[in-house]
């Protein structure tokens, strides 16, 4: 494991064990550690100028998020994008986003509609950077407009333990530049059904958007 690792910037008041998070986890979703890499405590420590506490304490974390895999006798490693655990997570997701579809339409006003517009914005700039990393947390915050709108505290929780296991596969989703256009109109189709408190018609297009995203995803690793 010779890769330099740069700690990621944070805000001063930040944890030292989440600034070593962050710093694994951007590595792992970067492609700068690699599936099946091992993750050494002691290396790792070195690496980042650190005690082994911290390290230990992001790998569980990582693992926790399905980024990395404890192996007997070997220790922690990279986890490999396995298109069973993909659509797996896919398949609860469907099911989650149709509830809060479902959920959030009743509660949405002008106001929230004029946020998803705006959070359409966001993710069309983040494209426009080509900024990968961005370009999935800016398509986090447009769901996260509905999520928060379901007045549901405990579909949150699911959903955000969800979206942790699921940041990887976005990032890799989005790699590929066709999908960019594919997610705009996406986004767009549904603040459209949104807007007509069109239950059914936003269910069908989140299954749709998320369709689309696992077909994408089993050719990207198919594609590897």
């Amino acid at each position: 494991m010779g890769k330099e690792l740069t700690i990621v910037s944070a805000d001063e008041y930040l944890p030292l064990r989440d600034v070593v998070f962050n710093t694994l986890r951007q590595a792992i979703l970067k492609g700068e550690m690699e599936p099946g890499e091992r993750l050494m405590e002691i290396s790792l420590a070195n690496k980042l100028g650190v005690s082994r506490t911290p390290i230990r304490e992001a790998i569980r974390k990582l693992e926790l998020e399905g980024l990395v895999n404890m192996i007997p006798r070997k220790g922690a490693v990279v986890a490999s994008i396995s298109e069973k655990d993909m659509r797996d997570v896919l398949e609860v997701r469907i099911t989650l986003e149709e509830l809060a579809v479902k959920l959030a339409i009743k509660n949405m006003e002008d106001a929230d509609i004029d946020m998803m517009k705006k959070a359409g914005q966001v993710f069309e700039n983040a494209v426009i950077s080509h900024d990968i990393v961005n370009i999935v947390e800016a398509d986090v915050a447009f769901h996260d407009v509905i999520y928060n709108k379901t007045d549901n505290n405990r579909l949150i929780q699911i959903i955000n333990n969800l979206r942790e296991q699921m940041y990887r596969y976005r990032l890799e989703y989005v790699k590929d530049a066709r999908t960019h256009s594919i997610l705009i109109n996406e986004h767009n189709d549904i603040i459209e059904c949104l807007k007509r408190r069109d239950v059914e018609a936003a269910k069908a297009a989140v299954r749709e958007h998320i369709g689309n995203q696992e077909r994408g995803i089993v050719r990207a690793i198919k594609d590897r």
